[in-house]
């Protein structure tokens, strides 16, 4: 008996947002389930119900540094400690991304995490090269820079500290109460205009949060994190993202009247984007969880989409298409600017950057930072 590669009609897998290990676009084989008459298909069936241990996989990287091409993308460079989210947000569109390493853009995405444990090594030898010129850097782009198992293993916080040491700006957007942990890097920089932190807020209902984003902060613990980081001085905005028609998005103004109360001072928006494997995931998430309104939700985003599930075009995958798009897009500028928001832009120096020491073995030459103490983890 092979494990089907379609969704079954059962209960989600408890904390997390899918338990269809659905099969990715270069695969060569794929199964379907049959019954030998042993029962075997109702043990599956059980299995599938129980909770999925993570698994963490050490990678020594070659390059850690991603360029980005994308004319409606706002850095030039990313740097992704992990690879995997075991945030297990179903609309995620970095979902796709595990293809690339013959894994499930679906289960495996949120329980199978690669963590690039040389990515501070590698990440320093790049800013030494005599090509590098300083370019504005997002960490964590196709990953939560704060998994879970950062509290262990710090390759973010080796990160942050390479960046603090050789005065590069970075930006990064997050859903973990993890970025208090290194406030003692991130403040000081932030005085410098060398860092700018958006958390991400899609909704502010727990009940919603649980299902949506299952291994997330809650959403008021998120926004604590925002009054944290902008009593610290640090500039700090949120991401009302994705927004989902007739899910989240009643909630859009509510969401940046408390980000703004609690100190933010910018903020974006996306609509909800569903390349690839993501559109049947989201989709069988939909019927699992919110039955009566999957087709309305449905009709929504195609009507925003010129009739297509997706529509990949630079010029308008962010925003969408039509009078829906249009009115999402108004609602969220009176909102921002009846509450201040966005009134200044968050421009980041690239000029004080300075090429990091490096020994002859390639490492650095001497750490300045130590690592966070248990007291610290407890943050996450």
């Amino acid at each position: 008996m092979q494990k089907p590669d379609r969704p079954q009609e059962q209960t989600p897998v408890r904390g997390r947002g899918t338990g269809w290990a659905i099969v990715h676009r270069y695969a060569r084989q794929s199964g379907e389930s049959f019954d030998d008459g042993w029962g075997s298909i109702d043990q599956l069936a059980e299995e599938e119900h129980l909770p999925r241990e993570t698994q963490i996989i050490e990678e020594r990287v070659k390059s850690v540094l991603s360029s980005n091409d994308s004319p409606d993308i706002g850095f030039d460079l990313s740097v992704n400690p992990y690879r995997g989210c075991e945030h297990g947000c179903i609309y995620c569109f970095a979902r796709p991304t595990h293809s690339y390493l013959n894994l499930s853009p679906g289960l495996d995405f949120e329980t199978k995490i690669i963590a690039k444990v040389n990515a501070a090594e590698r990440l320093r030898e790049a800013f030494a090269s005599r090509a590098y010129e300083p370019s504005m850097i997002n960490i964590g782009a196709a990953t939560d820079a704060y998994q879970p198992i950062e509290r262990k293993l710090g390759i973010t916080r080796s990160i942050i500290e390479l960046m603090h040491e050789c005065r590069h700006p970075f930006s990064m957007v997050t859903k973990s109460s993890g970025i208090e942990r290194d406030l003692d890097l991130v403040a000081p920089m932030a005085k410098q205009r060398l860092v700018a932190i958006y958390v991400s807020i899609t909704s502010l209902d727990p009940k919603l949060a649980r299902i949506l984003e299952p291994r997330a902060a809650a959403p008021h613990r998120r926004l604590r994190v925002v009054e944290t980081l902008a009593k610290a001085g640090v500039p700090v905005g949120v991401s009302v993202s994705p927004v989902i028609p007739f899910i989240n998005e009643p909630e859009l103004e509510r969401i940046l009247e408390a980000a703004a109360e609690a100190g933010a001072q910018s903020a974006f928006s996306i609509v909800l984007r569903l390349p690839w494997e993501v559109n049947p995931l989201f989709q069988q998430w939909l019927e699992q969880h919110f039955p009566e309104r999957a087709a309305r939700v449905m009709a929504r985003i195609r009507e925003m989409r010129g009739g297509k599930d997706y529509d990949a075009n630079f010029a308008t995958r962010m925003n969408g298409t039509g009078v829906w798009a249009q009115l999402l897009r108004q609602r969220f500028d009176k909102a921002c600017a009846r509450l201040g928001l966005n009134k200044t832009r968050i421009e980041l120096d690239l000029s004080l950057f300075r090429k990091p020491v490096v020994s002859r073995a390639g490492m650095p030459a001497s750490s300045k930072h130590a690592p966070p103490d248990d007291r610290q983890r407890e943050l996450f």
